[in-house]
């Protein structure tokens, strides 16, 4: 009799899992935590240096002015392209543009297509007074920021090098340029995400190469990128 009446229980509680649903389903899995984003290892260099950027806060003394990093594009400088007789305008033209023309017998990039990294903007270039000023050559790391965050120290060569050195040089359009203007990572990053990760790994490196430092907003905005590179 008591097996009966076992029987007849366990049926029941089958019948009432049955409604429930269940009974014949595998056990659901839990939330799954999210997945962080996967890193590209050509950033990881990027990610290491902007650790060890030292923090402080911005120079407060209000006395930038260009003239204290030399002539602009000047070829006296101790960096990539100094001395082969171009100024550093037209060294950066002549690597970044596509569908380059040189005028024959100088340096001076004629004609070309510049594929704007800040926009994804494809930008027709010619030389000429009313032309040339579509395409512009932006300092990755300002010289406003610079000169605020350690260049101030610096000797008049130092700066020069730096102002023209190819590594914080990069060919842009006129638009982004002008928005971008003295900002760093904290305030401006380039409208075209695609290009965030490799624009802030430059800055990275540039400012590591002259040990210049970060604001706390500035390393956080960084690492923040770099995270998702």
């Amino acid at each position: 009799m008591v097996a009966v009446i076992l029987a007849v229980a366990a049926v029941l509680v089958v019948a009432r899992m049955r409604e429930a649903g269940s009974v014949g389903r595998p056990p659901q899995p839990s939330a799954q935590p999210s997945v962080p984003p996967q890193r590209t290892p050509g950033f990881d260099r990027a990610r290491t240096l902007v650790a060890g950027l030292p923090v402080k806060g911005w120079d407060r003394d209000t006395d930038y002015a260009r003239y204290r990093f030399g002539e602009a594009w000047s070829d006296e400088v101790n960096v990539e392209f100094g001395h082969n007789g171009c100024n550093t305008r037209d060294d950066i033209l002549r690597r970044d543009l596509a569908r380059l023309t040189v005028r024959p017998g100088t340096c001076y990039a004629a004609t070309g297509v510049l594929h704007d990294p800040y926009t994804g903007v494809e930008i027709p270039f010619t030389r000429g007074p009313d032309t040339s000023g579509a395409v512009q050559i932006d300092h990755v790391v300002s010289l406003s920021d610079a000169w605020y965050k350690g260049a101030r120290t610096w000797d008049p060569q130092r700066r020069m090098d730096f102002a023209n050195d190819p590594r914080n040089l990069i060919a842009v359009a006129a638009q982004p340029n002008f928005d971008k203007a003295f900002r760093d990572a904290a305030s401006w990053l380039p409208p075209n995400a695609a290009f965030r990760c490799e624009f802030v790994a430059r800055q990275v490196e540039v400012k590591t190469a002259y040990q210049l430092w970060v604001s706390a907003k500035e390393k956080h905005a960084m690492e923040a990128v770099l995270g998702n590179c």
